[in-house]
């Protein structure tokens, strides 16, 4: 059973399509990765999902109910995690948690407190106020909150915005312990090693559904040839390849250039001089996943404009 299952989903403010005939589908238990560039209709999207918003078109179900009448029953058995964090600076964690805990209705009320601090490593914070925390500690308190009610499905709109990389590391290994107990996730983020955790990614351009798979699929079906231009002078390099035809990019990375391309013929022929460079190597590279997303947004047509 598909724990997500939505078709044809449109969304209009203004007239515009923020939401543009979305169709996505998630099995239960899968972690799926929600990619696109701000102002993409990705929130809007996870909000449709969650029964925050009703779609303008389209239909579906989530956690087998239906979105248009029955998404009170979705908003008891998701738990959703917005971009900023929403809980009550000037209480403690422990309060925010009881707070949580009475609005969902779980009895009693401390053991499910208890356990759920327990489960986050938050116990021995207890008692802090919550507007001491990281950015770290903050994103473990709201996931706490997310999931004090033993969701089906969890929502996770940018959740690692602003945390170093060891806290995003500890949330995405917690997100897949979560996976394996039967929890499904779909989160929506901008970094690329986070998208790679995921079992599977779907990419939106301002309101449209671009590719859905995982990442090995999404970057083989891009087409995309990827050229690695190694040596002296890259600076003079990267300025004589810019706007070439078949150079789609050209991007330092590291001490090298990474030159992409969707007509390999074409990028061969506009590279046959910088190989005759003295000095300079030009050898083929892996086309790597942000290569294939910023392919996706320069294609892409903004729908505000």
């Amino acid at each position: 059973m598909n724990a997500i299952d939505v078709k044809n989903l449109v969304k209009r403010y203004g007239g515009r399509a923020v939401v543009d005939h979305v169709t996505m589908t998630v099995a239960a238990g899968e972690i799926v990765g929600f990619l696109g560039p701000n102002g993409s209709g990705k929130t809007t999207t996870i909000r449709i999902m969650c029964g925050l918003l009703t779609p303008d078109e389209g239909e579906g179900h989530v956690l087998g109910y239906d979105l248009r009448t029955e998404s009170l029953l979705i908003k008891r058995e998701v738990g959703y995690m917005t971009q900023r964090f929403s809980f009550y600076e000037d209480l403690t964690i422990g309060e925010n948690l009881e707070f949580v805990a009475r609005l969902y209705k779980l009895r009693p009320v401390e053991e499910h407190v208890a356990t759920t601090l327990e489960d986050l490593g938050l116990a021995s914070r207890r008692d802090q106020l919550a507007g001491t925390l990281s950015g770290g500690w903050k994103q473990r308190l709201a996931l706490a909150a997310c999931i004090m009610h033993k969701p089906k499905l969890l929502l996770l709109d940018e959740p690692t915005a602003g945390v170093d990389p060891k806290a995003r590391r500890e949330f995405w290994d917690e997100i897949h312990r979560l996976a394996r107990g039967g929890l499904t996730v779909l989160v929506s983020t901008h970094y690329m090693d986070e998208a790679e955790r995921c079992h599977r990614i779907s990419y939106i351009s301002y309101g449209k559904l671009l590719a859905t798979g995982t990442v090995e699929e999404v970057v083989r079906n891009a087409g995309l040839t990827t050229f690695v231009v190694s040596g002296a002078g890259l600076d003079q390099v990267a300025e004589a390849l810019e706007g070439r035809s078949g150079v789609d990019q050209v991007a330092p990375f590291g001490a090298t250039l990474h030159v992409v391309g969707s007509d390999q013929a074409a990028l061969e022929a506009a590279l046959t001089d910088i190989r005759d460079r003295p000095g300079v190597t030009v050898e083929p590279g892996e086309t790597s996943l942000e290569d294939v997303f910023i392919q996706f947004m320069a294609g892409s047509r903004d729908n505000m404009s």
